[in-house]
């Protein structure tokens, strides 16, 4: 069986510090204590990322003999739940709207600095592998809002031990690499990085403060995404369950190297001293007591075949991980078979209701990302514009467009031209499909209306015109 990674280990829980101790500022040594806290959470976000990078403990088996089959096979499952769940959950970005223009083109000018898609989609991969992630806001050198995504191996934050749960402080670090790279685990290197607070943020280096400057925000400048409360990764319920299929499969894979090289037996005839000492390698069995050569028996050995418990504990296995996960195997074959959008979304709903939880812990600290965007003037004149911001996410699955029309169609006259036209999802915007119906009403489709109805109309029989003869005006118009 494949050696395990000293599990279980640390689930990061909130740390919490009581507020007298910050009152009159953060101290390095108590940035020192929760550091050491901190350090005991990396064995698990290291597990975690190396179950997504296809490093699993398969790897760090004890060798077999020389001389026995030690494949080593891991499916990687975690890369597949994670990168199906977000292709689903976030593959159509996120829409933030506002009412007030102005706020909006400050939101779309933000988020078109920051490459908000893909910044979200690196942001929610790496909340799916840990269980959360945060995001690091700052000003740049041209005054402008930009932010950086930071695994939680990266940074942490320490909350008050009181009813509000308050966050105190944020502490970002790392340790200086002798080949000049920084790493989040104990190095040669001294120890730096930076104590953000509501007032200030200050920078520490090999055990001293370095420089301070001023938080323009007015606010802890991090932001916190989660996959639940209890932070728990998208895949980490699973992972004993996959190591377990790993181990089978290469199992499966050593008995099948195991009947290409079976035992050839020799019955009945002595084998010489040197043949005894090859049989291991040669995979030759003698056992002798006879000279009459009628009794001499030469076959090769079939071994008891379990392909049958091998298949279904593999079936067993995968069945349980997408079911466990809550994430669907979108590759079998029954998905292709899905007749309606109702039948497919009763094979997506337990991933819908999965997403839809997240949804709500992301709408939540996206709301924090803007109220920490609105506190700068700079950015947008009203600080509480925040609150309107409407967040909408759309799930990203194949649409039925004949369903939908035919829906739509017999919503007429039930619900309003707005609703109606939400159905569709070819319709990004309701509100401005209906302007962009009226302009057309108002505009030159009408007239061709028109033109296609006189043109469909029946002529009577019309009497032949005569020439008419030109004007003296049109025929001295040249001169």
């Amino acid at each position: 069986m494949a050696a395990k990674s000293k599990r279980p280990y640390r689930l990061p829980d909130a740390l919490v510090c009581d507020p007298a101790e910050v009152a009159k500022g953060v101290s390095l040594s108590l940035v020192r204590k929760y550091i050491d806290k901190h350090q005991k959470r990396m064995q698990r976000y290291r597990y975690l990322e190396k179950l997504y990078k296809g490093f699993h403990d398969v790897f760090n088996a004890p060798e077999k003999e020389e001389w026995k089959p030690d494949n080593r096979l891991a499916v990687n499952f975690p890369r597949y739940i994670t990168e199906t769940f977000l292709g689903y959950s976030y593959g159509i970005p996120i829409k933030k709207t506002h009412d007030d223009e102005q706020i909006q083109e400050a939101i779309t000018e933000f988020e078109r600095d920051n490459e908000i898609t893909d910044h979200e989609y690196e942001l929610f991969k790496k909340v799916c592998i840990y269980g959360h992630a945060f995001e690091y806001l700052y000003q740049d050198e041209e005054a402008k809002t930009k932010m950086r995504v930071l695994g939680p191996d990266e940074l942490f934050v320490v909350y008050d031990d009181t009813l509000k749960s308050r966050a105190l402080f944020a502490v970002r670090y790392g340790y200086h690499d002798t080949d000049g790279e920084s790493k989040t685990e104990n190095k040669d290197g001294g120890l730096y990085g930076e104590i953000l607070t509501r007032d200030k943020i200050e920078s520490f280096d090999k055990g001293r403060k370095s420089e301070s400057y001023t938080n323009p925000y007015g606010y802890i400048p991090v932001v916190e995404y989660r996959m639940n409360d209890d932070r728990i990764g998208l895949y980490e319920e699973v992972s004993g369950l996959i190591e377990s299929y790993n181990h089978a499969i290469g199992e499966k894979a050593n008995d099948v190297d195991s009947f290409a090289e079976a035992y050839m037996a020799i019955l009945g005839a002595e084998v010489d001293e040197d043949g005894v000492r090859r049989i291991r390698d040669d995979r030759i069995i003698n056992i002798y007591g006879t000279d009459d050569a009628k009794d001499v028996l030469v076959q090769f050995l079939q071994k008891p075949t379990a392909d049958g418990t091998q298949e279904n504990l593999l079936n067993r296995l995968e069945t349980l991980i997408y079911q466990t996960s809550m994430v669907a195997n979108i590759s079998d074959e029954s998905y292709g078979n899905a007749t309606s959008g109702v039948a497919l979304a009763y094979k997506l709903q337990a991933m819908s209701n999965l997403a839809l939880g997240f949804d709500r812990k992301i709408e939540k600290s996206l709301r924090k990302r803007y109220k920490i965007f609105c506190s700068l003037a700079t950015n947008v004149p009203d600080k509480e514009a925040w609150k309107d911001i409407k967040i909408q996410t759309t799930r990203n699955i194949p649409n039925n467009k004949m369903e939908e029309a035919q829906m739509a169609s017999q919503l007429s006259g039930i619900v309003s031209h707005k609703t109606q036209l939400s159905v569709l999802s070819i319709v990004d915007d309701p509100g401005k499909e209906l302007e962009r119906i009226e302009e057309e009403d108002e505009g030159p489709d009408q007239v061709m209306t028109q033109y296609f109805q006189q043109s469909t109309e029946p002529q009577g029989p019309q009497e032949p015109q005569q020439p008419q003869q030109p004007q003296e005006d049109e025929v001295n118009a040249d001169e």
